[in-house]
C-alpha cells in the first residue's frame, strides 16, 4: 500500500518549514520505490497507488527509465547489438547524419508516430534512406520496449507517407542512359580494353554474378574447384568459385560510435545463401585459369601488388574504361595515352552483377538454381522442396557460354588478351 512522507526544503544548511511530499510504494521485486515533488498527500498517495496497480498488471515503467532519451538507449542498444562490421558502420552513419541531430534528447515516451513521420517527409535524402532511417528507429525503439523503457513501439507496423508532388512526382534518371541496361558485349569490350588481371574481373562479375566484395575475398585455394554430381548414368562435372568470405570497407566505430578510421576488413559471407558454388562456364574457366597462372597474389582480383582494391584506386582504373577519356599527349615525364570512346557512361560493378541475374532470366534459368548462383535465399517453402539439378546446372552454363560467344561475335572480337579464340568456337 503506498504512502506519503513529508520532504523539508533546507536553505543554508537549515531546516525550514516548507515541505512537500514524497511517495512510497513496492517495486516489482520487493524494494522500495519513491518518488518526490507532491504538492499534497493526497496526489502523492494516488501516485503511487497507480504504480502499484500498474505492478500487479504487469505494465508498469520505471519512472527512471521513463525520462531516458532517444540517444542515450540508442547508444546502449548499438552496444548489446554488434553486426558485421559493415552493417554497424551503416547504422551508425544513419544515426550520426540522420536521426540523432533531430532526436538526441527526445525522451522515449515522447516519441510519436505522426511527428517521426513528419520528420522523414522533410529530410533531403532518397526516399530509400528515410525508409532506413525510419525502419532503423523502429528497430531500436522495440528494444526499448523489450528492455522496459517504453509500453509500446509507436512505429512498429506503420507506413509511412511519401511525398507525391513536386520534384518528388518526377522519375529519377537511371545513372544508365540506354533502354534495356548493360548488355553482355559491355562486359566483353570493357574487360578487353582493361587487360586480363582486372578484365577477368569484369567478366566474373558479370557471367558469376559476384558480389564486389565477394570478388575481393576470392582465394586462389577456392577457385575452379570440382563439382561432382551424379547425373543419370554418369557424371556431371563443372568447375566453380567457392565464395565462403568477402572484404567490406566501412568506417570503424567503438563501442559507443567515435570514428576509429576506414577499415577494409575481411569477413564472413554475409549470411548462409551468400556462402555458395558458383559453376563456371567453359569460356570463364579457361580465362581464370591463365590468368591464375600469371597471377602470383593470393587473393585472385587484387591490385597488382597484391591488395584488396579500395573504391576509390578501382574507380579511377574501372571509370574510365567505361566512361571514356581524352587524349594525353607525351611530355617529359608522362607518357602518352591514347583516348577511349565511351563504352557505356555509369556502369559499374552493381550493374554487372545484375547483368548476370538478367542473363539467367534471358535463358530460362531455374528458380532454385538462379537464386542459388546469385547467393540470394530464396523465399518461401520452395526453397525447402525445390534443390538445383544437374541438368539445371548444365542448361546454365551452356546458356551463358552461348551469350558469351555471341557477345564476342557482336563486337567483331576473336581472342581476348590472346587467351581464348572465337574461331573455336564456330563462326
Amino acid at each position: 500500500m503506498a504512502w506519503a512522507e513529508k520532504v523539508y526544503k533546507v536553505r543554508n544548511g537549515v531546516k525550514t518549514k516548507q515541505f512537500t511530499w514524497r511517495c512510497k510504494y513496492k517495486l516489482p521485486d520487493g524494494r522500495e520505490g519513491s518518488e518526490s515533488g507532491f504538492p499534497t498527500k493526497a496526489l502523492a498517495v494516488a501516485w503511487g497507488e497507480e504504480q502499484e496497480r500498474l505492478i500487479r498488471e504487469g505494465t508498469w515503467i520505471d519512472p527512471g527509465k521513463r525520462t531516458t532519451t532517444f540517444g542515450e538507449f540508442a547508444r546502449t542498444f548499438m552496444k548489446s547489438r554488434e553486426k558485421r562490421g559493415r552493417t554497424d558502420g551503416t547504422r551508425w552513419d544513419r544515426l550520426d547524419n540522420h536521426i540523432l541531430p533531430r532526436w538526441e534528447g527526445t525522451p522515449l515516451g515522447k516519441i510519436t508516430w505522426f511527428d517521426v513521420d513528419t520528420w522523414q517527409q522533410t529530410m533531403p535524402v532518397e526516399d530509400v534512406t528515410r525508409g532506413h532511417c525510419v525502419s532503423l528507429m523502429s528497430t531500436i525503439m522495440t528494444a526499448a520496449v523489450d528492455a522496459e523503457y517504453v509500453k509500446v513501439n509507436p512505429l512498429f507496423g506503420r507506413r509511412r507517407t511519401r511525398a507525391t508532388s513536386g520534384d518528388a512526382a518526377r522519375p529519377k534518371p537511371p545513372k544508365i542512359q540506354r533502354d534495356g541496361g548493360v548488355r553482355p558485349e559491355d562486359a566483353v569490350l570493357v574487360a578487353e580494353r582493361l587487360g586480363p588481371a582486372v578484365g577477368v574481373h569484369v567478366l566474373t562479375t558479370a557471367f558469376g554474378g559476384l558480389r564486389w566484395g565477394e570478388g575481393l575475398g576470392l582465394h586462389r585455394d577456392n577457385s575452379l574447384l570440382l563439382r561432382r554430381q551424379q547425373w543419370g548414368a554418369g557424371e556431371f562435372v563443372c568447375p566453380v568459385l567457392r565464395i565462403t568470405e568477402e572484404f567490406a570497407e566501412y568506417q570503424l566505430r567503438d563501442k559507443d560510435g567515435r570514428k576509429l578510421g576506414w577499415q577494409l576488413r575481411l569477413e564472413p559471407t554475409k549470411n548462409d545463401g551468400s556462402t555458395r558454388d558458383v559453376d563456371v562456364p567453359p569460356f570463364l574457366a579457361a580465362l581464370l585459369r591463365a590468368h591464375l597462372a600469371d597471377w602470383p597474389h593470393e587473393r585472385i582480383f587484387a591490385t597488382p601488388s597484391g591488395k584488396p582494391w579500395r573504391r576509390g584506386n578501382w574507380s579511377r582504373a574501372f571509370r574510365p574504361a567505361c566512361d571514356g577519356r581524352d587524349e594525353r599527349p607525351k611530355r617529359q615525364g608522362v607518357a602518352y595515352r591514347a583516348a577511349w570512346e565511351p563504352i557505356l557512361p555509369g556502369l559499374d560493378m552493381r550493374a554487372l552483377r545484375a547483368l548476370h541475374d538478367t542473363l539467367q532470366a534471358e535463358i530460362g534459368v531455374k528458380e532454385p538454381l538462379a537464386f542459388e548462383a546469385a547467393g540470394h535465399r530464396r523465399p518461401g517453402i520452395k526453397r525447402h522442396y525445390q534443390k538445383p539439378t544437374p541438368a539445371m546446372r548444365a542448361e546454365r552454363l551452356d546458356g551463358l557460354e552461348e551469350v558469351f560467344w555471341s557477345a564476342m561475335r557482336n563486337v567483331g572480337l576473336r581472342t581476348l588478351w590472346g587467351r581464348v579464340d572465337l574461331r573455336k568456337h564456330g563462326p
